[in-house]
């Protein structure tokens, strides 16, 4: 842990002379490592990447400060991720979890990852108990709220959410030190839920964007399934999964790496119904592994008159 190698690194008399090592600090906390492993799990993001980066950063500097008696009070850790679905939040939640659990801020290197559903009740006098439940469960490590914004529903008079969401605050703000809350969301939703809920606004000290991938950087997520799955474009299904990615990104209902993972899954249902299809020929491994162009081209994405709403298929 962080406050072992600060121990071996400050000496028990703290002067203005006092040195560290932060590079051998920062080395032997192996945070590093964990943002090595971000860089490789998710393609792009360039911009969480950095973020993520600064977080250690501060709070690496912080433990450091500490270490000498330069304290400022513990940074406010809970955090906001704004963004559409699709775009690796979840694995930044771990990353980060691993990040804060290494610098000696939570107990435990545990995300649990909650939804309305599992802090809001049907009825009158369950939910209190039920989001009492999932914070205790949660508590010495990371509490990631998807779609956070759905616990305010304003249209619904009565709703159990806002008890849910008082409770949320308070603990936050009480047992802060113990239990790091992230919530999630569409970028324009939750700034609305802030807007109207400005407690729980001024609970969040970080802020982090998710801005949607390229077509370019969705092709390399594509490739990246298809080789992990023993599978390869032809030359011709690269080009037509590449003008698949400009229409369907483009569409409702479009979450990114989720859609590349769906669109591939229902190609690879079209090239084994073609392959069965075959009569008087020996398939070989080639074709086993090869998606062709009309395996993607079959897709709804091009058909005319299909209305932007129609379901993906």
């Amino acid at each position: 842990m962080i406050e072992q190698v600060l121990e071996q690194e400050v000496t028990n008399t703290v002067s203005e002379d006092t040195s560290v090592d932060l590079e051998t600090v920062f080395r032997e906390s192996h945070v590093q490592e964990t943002l090595d492993k971000l860089d490789q799990e998710l393609v792009g993001l360039q911009s969480v990447k950095s973020k993520v980066r600064e977080i250690a950063a501060l709070l690496l500097v912080d433990q450091i400060r500490k270490s000498l008696g330069l304290t400022a009070g513990t940074p406010t850790l809970h955090m906001t991720f704004l963004g559409n679905p699709g775009m690796g939040k979840t694995t930044v939640a771990m990353r980060m979890a691993e990040i804060l659990y290494r610098l000696g801020y939570i107990r435990r290197e545990n995300v649990m990852l909650v939804t309305r559903d599992d802090l809001v009740g049907q009825g009158m006098g369950q939910t209190a108990p039920k989001t009492r439940e999932v914070l205790n469960n949660a508590m010495g490590g990371v509490l990631l709220v998807d779609e956070a914004y759905t616990l305010f529903r304003p249209d619904h008079p009565g709703d159990f959410g806002l008890e849910a969401i008082e409770i949320l605050m308070q603990v936050m703000e009480n047992q802060r030190d113990d239990l790091v809350v992230i919530l999630a969301g569409y970028k324009d939703q939750m700034e609305r839920f802030f807007h109207s809920n400005p407690g729980m606004n001024s609970r969040i000290g970080l802020h982090i964007d998710f801005n949607d991938y390229s077509v370019e950087e969705l092709m390399v997520i594509a490739k990246s399934i298809l080789e992990s799955q023993h599978y390869s474009f032809s030359r011709d299904a690269e080009k037509a999964f590449g003008e698949y990615l400009i229409r369907r990104k483009v569409m409702p209902h479009f979450a990114n790496a989720r859609s590349v993972r769906n669109a591939i899954d229902r190609a690879r249902l079209r090239q084994a119904n073609r392959l069965l299809a075959i009569t008087g020929k020996k398939i070989t491994k080639q074709d086993l592994i090869t998606i062709e162009a009309e395996d993607i081209l079959a897709s709804r994405v091009f058909k005319e008159g299909v209305p932007d709403c129609a379901p993906e298929k």
